[in-house]
């Protein structure tokens, strides 16, 4: 038997609390070896197996009333390699750890989404992302991944071995196998400079196009309680502190190494539906959304955020085939969220969105198949892996038609 860690507590919550479940087991294994015999013994009572980060999807994706195992046991580096910017990490490490292991080296990951409290694992299973025109998600950044399959066999892959499957890997909800070890191409370690300002609302869509262009990152939030007196804005560059017009509205400037400057404080908790957009749809579609909270949500009062993103050859990204902008929606953990994110979803859907894997959305097997071009590879890929489904929770079935 295993000798892994396990929770006293047998009832298992994400980060907001708007998903739970009872598995029969919650495991945390020490070392790869821990893992690998965790899943085989899965494996031989034919019990779902599901993985848990830090709980930031707001869908069901970990849950399970099978095996659910925290990879919280395997963090940290494993190698680097600065001559060639690229380090190997256990999949575990939360990405709020790494910047200062990296760093101590002279790396830096080449983005970072604005919040850092994700395990790696989690964050490119789901796609996850930053902001900037040239950049892509996360999973974009992996070059070679490590994964214990359902039968508990180890598998390296990477775009030299086993192509179909790391290309499949590299945004795949967790449902090839469980991920042991990422090598991620980095950048050398480098400073970002932050400046944030407020704008009204048409201005800011006036200046849209300019600032996305002129900004390594460029993002901004519409807050619907002050409307058009203060989105927040936030532009990160190299570049000098602005001149002219832009300076007597910039409020706050900071430079700093970059894994400190990316993520955001989120105390308090919500939950949050995210689409990825066409790039030529985004302002339109925010438009629409403003206007539906004017006229029939008006006591929302979360804030809206704006960001771009390039575009990818992933099999399951949001952004594969085409430059995209993400919009994202939010509302506190603890009010109903429904009916609000259903007028929302539609928007979206009108505009040929694509959910985030890890926010809520309803989207089933069908509706995904046609927004996704290289989907029946995907699947293709998924049943060789794992031919019995054992990775696959009553979620994914859905997802995946199953």
């Amino acid at each position: 038997m295993s000798n892994s860690r396990r929770s006293s507590v047998p009832q298992w919550a994400n980060w907001s609390g708007g998903v739970t479940c009872t598995p029969q087991r919650i495991a945390t294994p020490a070392s790869e070896a821990e893992l690998i015999d965790l899943v085989r013994q899965a494996a031989r009572i034919g019990a779902t197996l599901r993985v848990a980060g830090s709980g930031h999807s707001f869908t069901p994706l970990c849950a399970t009333d099978g095996v659910l195992v925290s990879l919280d046991g395997l963090q940290g580096l494993v190698a680097a390699d600065p001559a060639a910017h690229q380090a190997t990490v256990w999949a575990g490490a939360k990405l709020y750890a790494l910047g200062d292991l990296l760093w101590e080296h002279g790396l830096a990951q080449v983005n970072m989404g604005d919040i850092d409290r994700q395990a790696l694992a989690g964050a490119i299973s789901t796609g996850t992302h930053g902001t900037g025109r040239t950049l892509g998600s996360l999973s974009t950044q992996v070059v070679g991944l490590r994964l214990v399959t359902a039968a508990g066999d180890v598998l390296d892959c990477s775009p030299a071995h086993e192509p179909a499957i790391f290309k499949a890997a590299q945004v795949s909800l967790g449902s090839l196998g469980v991920i042991s070890q990422v090598t991620l191409r980095l950048l050398p370690a480098y400073y970002l400079h932050e400046r944030t300002w407020v704008t009204s609302f048409d201005e800011c869509l006036a200046q849209l196009a300019e600032q996305i262009e002129n900004n390594r990152h460029f993002e901004f939030f519409w807050v619907p309680e002050h409307d058009e007196r203060l989105p927040l804005v936030k532009g990160y560059t190299d570049q000098e502190p602005p001149q002219g017009r832009l300076a007597r509205y910039v409020r706050e400037e900071r430079i700093d190494r970059s894994y400190r400057i990316f993520p955001s404080e989120r105390a308090l908790k919500f939950n949050e539906i995210e689409f990825a957009l066409p790039a030529d749809a985004g302002s339109t579609c925010l438009c629409e959304v403003r206007q539906l909270m004017h006229t029939r949500y008006p006591d929302v009062v979360w804030p809206i955020e704006y960001r771009t993103l390039a575009a990818d050859d992933l099999w399951l990204s949001p952004a594969y085939g085409r430059e995209t902008v993400t919009i994202s929606v939010h509302q506190a953990a603890e009010l109903p969220y429904q009916p609000f994110f259903a007028d929302v979803e539609a928007i979206f859907r009108n505009h040929h969105g694509r959910p985030h894997w890890g926010k809520i959305h309803s989207l089933t097997a069908r509706e995904l198949a046609e927004l996704y071009p290289t989907w029946d590879q995907f699947q293709g890929v998924r049943r060789q892996v794992d031919p019995g489904g054992a990775l696959l929770n009553d979620h994914l079935r859905v997802l995946f038609g199953r």
